[in-house]
């Protein structure tokens, strides 16, 4: 096994399942994240309330003309525009790269376009052993795990519990809303043993 994509809305324990992963495991795997990858943009790139005319939620959200990177809303929707999915596509072109050199990879990330999300990773990671790990967690779980984080737009973790999944192909499927994220990285750890 070369890769592991991981998708879940937000709040849905990815991260932290991807650690303790990263801790059971003898061998090494490198974490990245959707969220890492946001947080590396300029900060002119992100900006609350989208434009009127973008469509919220849409593959990560729609391009706009007056949006060059990522909108979030007041009500946890989230838009993009043409320089977000510039660098989104180098960013992942580097993940993948890092895959195909040897290391071996756990990516987390949120679909929120849903198949046509997952079909660029798809196309991305073409040749390599993946397994897909779907991260299921009810919608008030997330809602308020998103709250005592602080540092998401209230919203986000409803609206994507469910989107996020449409359409989208597992190899396995594991649902955090009542098992830890220890027993979640157990439950992958076992799928590529």
């Amino acid at each position: 096994m070369q890769a592991i994509i991981l998708n879940g809305g937000s709040s849905s324990g990815k991260t932290s399942i991807v650690r303790c992963f990263q801790d059971l495991r003898p061998e090494p795997w490198l974490a990245f994240s959707v969220d890492g990858f946001v947080d590396a943009l300029p900060p002119r790139m992100l900006t609350a309330d989208p434009a009127p005319d973008s469509d919220s939620d849409s593959d990560a959200g729609t391009e706009t003309s007056s949006n060059t990177g990522i909108q979030f809303g007041p009500d946890g929707e989230v838009s993009v525009g043409a320089d977000f999915r510039e660098l989104e596509a180098a960013w992942t072109a580097g993940v993948v790269a890092t895959a195909r050199a040897g290391a071996r990879i756990i990516v987390d990330d949120v679909f929120l376009g849903g198949a046509a999300s997952q079909q660029r990773w798809e196309q991305a990671l073409a040749g390599l052993d993946v397994l897909r790990v779907g991260v299921h967690c009810d919608s008030a779980v997330a809602a308020s795990r998103e709250s005592r984080r602080g540092d998401r737009t209230p919203g986000m973790a409803a609206r994507q519990a469910e989107i996020v999944h449409q359409g989208v192909r597992y190899d396995l499927e594991i649902d955090s809303t009542d098992t830890s994220a220890a027993d979640c990285a157990r439950l992958i750890a076992a799928r590529i043993t």
